[in-house]
């Protein structure tokens, strides 16, 4: 006959904290090594006995590996860092969401670390991610800190940039085409009749989608303001204290614009909010009296005033490419560094019409 010892009785209290490996090995009687050749299915070198035991009070405990801790003993998080500048701007949330499906989609985990755009934490932000045993990272950042980019080139981690070059370090890219979807903006509100042109960005130095996206602006002008009668164009950089720098600055277009018609081309959505803030507080409609086309295509764009027109990035694309590279990397593909730019997309409403809407 058998002698088999299973266990009389485990208690089980859904009150207490997390079932460890050690609580399975002494509800089984056995070593927490002899648990843990259970759990990475070395049962063979078990008597079917002791596997028996182990496998009830697993049961009886609800107890489950801890995903981390597996995946470091076999020296994989499966973890990817994302940091971001500014989560508060809905691009941001955008290509997280694409980054996110991809990595769900092919086995990982994505970590986000917010900088608030406050461009002193991109250290910090590769320093926390790399405490966690990321095995790579996608970076938003301000690209103000090239040396905190390269900490984590330092690490042995992969690192792909998505919308803002650091000039000085070698990785794969992703971006818009910034040069093209401001000529595509810029195309058709000249195509509407707007003649004073104004270029609204948050700061623009040392943010490379910025400086690309005003200097593509200023190459635009001075490209066809010889050829296009009254063209005119000027640059204002908002910092977001308070609106009276704003108000001025419309102002002043409404006044250098005389009898031709005035617009205005926004860098991001965040700065679109504020033009429009402004030019409700100034009285002013959107397209008769100031035209305007902003970058980024959010949910809230059709619904204000008479509809934005905006250029649509792809951003649920450049998140996933972004993170297909990364893995890619992973895995072990050995490549120059690559760039990849994708097209906006225009998308017209009321905002940048002259008649009324």
């Amino acid at each position: 006959m058998s002698t088999k010892k299973l266990p009389r009785s485990i208690p089980i209290n859904p009150a207490s904290a997390r079932a460890t490996i050690a609580d399975v090995a002494r509800a089984a009687s056995v070593s927490k090594a002899t648990v843990s050749r259970f759990l990475n299915h070395r049962d063979k070198l078990l008597t079917k006995e002791i596997a028996t035991r182990v496998e009830v009070a697993i049961a009886a405990l609800s107890y489950s590996p801890s995903p981390m801790a597996q995946a470091l003993k076999r020296g994989r998080s499966r973890l990817i860092g994302l940091v971001v500048a500014d989560v508060t701007n809905p691009f941001s949330v955008a290509v997280l969401r694409g980054a996110e499906k991809a990595c769900q989609e092919a086995g990982y985990l994505l970590m986000l670390f917010n900088l608030g755009n406050d461009s002193g934490r991109e250290r910090e932000a590769i320093e926390a991610l790399t405490a966690y045993q990321v095995e790579g990272f996608i970076l938003n950042t301000l690209g103000h800190d090239a040396g905190a980019a390269a900490d984590a080139a330092r690490h042995g981690k992969p690192v792909v940039l998505v919308d803002r070059r650091h000039h000085e370090m070698q990785a794969d890219f992703v971006s818009l085409d910034n040069a093209g979807a401001v000529r595509l903006g810029l195309r058709h509100m000249v195509e509407a009749g707007y003649r004073e042109l104004l270029f609204v960005s948050e700061p623009v130095t040392d943010v490379s989608s910025r400086e690309e996206r005003e200097a593509a602006f200023r190459g635009f002008i001075s490209e066809f303001s010889q050829s296009i009668a009254g063209l005119q164009g000027r640059t204002f950089e908002s910092t977001g204290d308070g609106g009276q720098a704003m108000d001025n600055a419309l102002r002043d277009l409404r006044k250098r614009a005389g009898q031709r018609l005035s617009g205005v081309l926004t860098s991001n959505a965040v700065v679109t909010l504020r033009v429009v803030a402004s030019m409700a507080r100034l009285g002013l409609r959107l397209g008769p009296d100031v035209g305007l086309v902003g970058f980024d295509d959010t949910e809230w764009s059709p619904y204000v005033g008479p509809g934005l027109s905006t250029i649509a990035q792809p951003t649920d694309d450049l998140g996933r490419i972004a993170a297909g590279c990364l893995i890619e990397r992973l895995k072990g593909l050995e490549l120059p560094p690559r760039q990849i730019l994708l097209s906006g997309r225009l998308v017209t409403r009321g905002s940048s019409h002259t008649a009324v809407i």
